[in-house]
């Protein structure tokens, strides 16, 4: 009754279901897939090169020795799980589509959650009431229409097409997230969750609001990439991250292809958003997420009657113990268990907490 309450995000229900708190459910990390080491070629004339879209291994490392000189190719990624984003109701009645937090794909760490939000002008008038919020982080991306957001405590702003919010919850927040009212526009948009370090889960709160102006693009050969957060050639994204990561809105012509380094280790996903074609090797259709494998690079590849539009995001694992209930994500049962008494207290946010300053 509890879960069922937090994520509905009701007031009314978060406050009665949380008097009969008790059992916290433990999420365990996903443990993360070891490295495949392969050898290197033994003909010292031999070069082979292994195309992610054209036969042998994707996402294999090549060696290759040419007159006694050894010389590294790039490890492309390939997809290792493709995962259905799954329709649900949530906040005050808003329909979404979540492919990260389902049954399917738990977590991939750091990455708690991920909801496409798609409504046309007249159902695009629920949102989301003021809900808490402790230990991780939430990025509202906004495509078109708009949402605005604020906390308990008076502090608010608005996210217009193309904008994005980055909300570190850290010890605390209590907002609400509303769309206003536009008379033809689409409601499209994405909320992505992300962990933070013990080190950082009791932080003072922080937003971070950022304009269509405010992002870069970078565009070429039928590809254009709005670089949130990380870097593209010599552009780098105004997000600030409190764990290593890159996040980008890429959006390729029918036949356009399009690759970006993506550091080895990281987790990684491309969420396909509009259009169809290929990532990684592998078919790409909307409302899919793409689980990238490990290596170096990904790249991606239009239909030829259609364009593909998709999120690519990546970061460092952070490899601790997820706790979760509902709006609370913590290391252990004890500290999920001080996040509810310290809501139903009055204690979650603190009012003196200036949330638009670094801390």
């Amino acid at each position: 009754m509890l879960l069922a309450a937090l994520q509905s995000r009701s007031p009314v229900a978060l406050r009665t279901a949380s008097k009969s708190a008790g059992r916290v459910l433990k999420e365990a990390s996903p443990v993360p897939a070891s490295r495949l080491i392969r050898s290197p070629l033994t003909s010292s004339q031999q070069l082979q090169l292994q195309h992610p879209y054209r036969g042998g291994n994707r996402g294999s490392t090549t060696t290759a020795t040419l007159e006694g000189s050894t010389a590294t190719m790039p490890d492309f990624r390939s997809i290792k799980q493709t995962v259905q984003g799954q329709k649900q109701m949530e906040g005050a009645g808003v329909r979404i589509c979540r492919s990260i937090g389902t049954g399917a794909l738990r977590n991939l760490d750091p990455y708690l959650m991920l909801d496409e939000l798609k409504l046309p002008p007249g159902e695009a008038t629920s949102g989301f009431p003021d809900h808490p919020h402790r230990g991780f982080e939430t990025c509202s991306i906004m495509l078109s229409g708009k949402m605005e957001h604020r906390d308990h405590v008076g502090n608010h702003g608005v996210i217009g097409p193309g904008g994005v919010q980055w909300m570190t919850a850290g010890r605390g927040i209590i907002h609400s997230e509303m769309p206003v009212q536009t008379d033809d526009k689409l409601l499209h948009g994405f909320q992505l969750w992300i962990n933070l370090p013990a080190s950082k889960k009791m932080m003072k709160p922080q937003y971070q609001d950022y304009q269509a102006a405010d992002i870069p693009s970078v565009e070429g050969e039928g590809a254009t990439v709005r670089v949130m957060a990380g870097t593209r050639n010599d552009t780098t994204g105004p997000i600030k991250m409190r764990n290593p990561g890159l996040l980008m809105d890429v959006r390729l012509d029918a036949g356009a292809k399009f690759s970006q380094d993506v550091p080895r280790g990281w987790n990684g996903f491309c969420y396909v958003y509009e259009g169809a074609g290929k990532i990684g090797g592998a078919k790409a259709k909307i409302e899919q997420n793409l689980v990238m494998s490990d290596g170096d690079s990904i790249q991606a590849e239009a239909s030829g009657d259609s364009p593909l539009k998709f999120l690519l995001v990546a970061g460092k694992p952070i490899g601790e113990p997820i706790v979760q209930y509902g709006p609370f994500v913590m290391n252990t049962d004890s500290e999920i268990k001080q996040a509810f008494m310290d809501y139903q207290t009055g204690r979650l946010q603190n009012p003196e907490d200036d949330v638009w300053a670094d801390e």
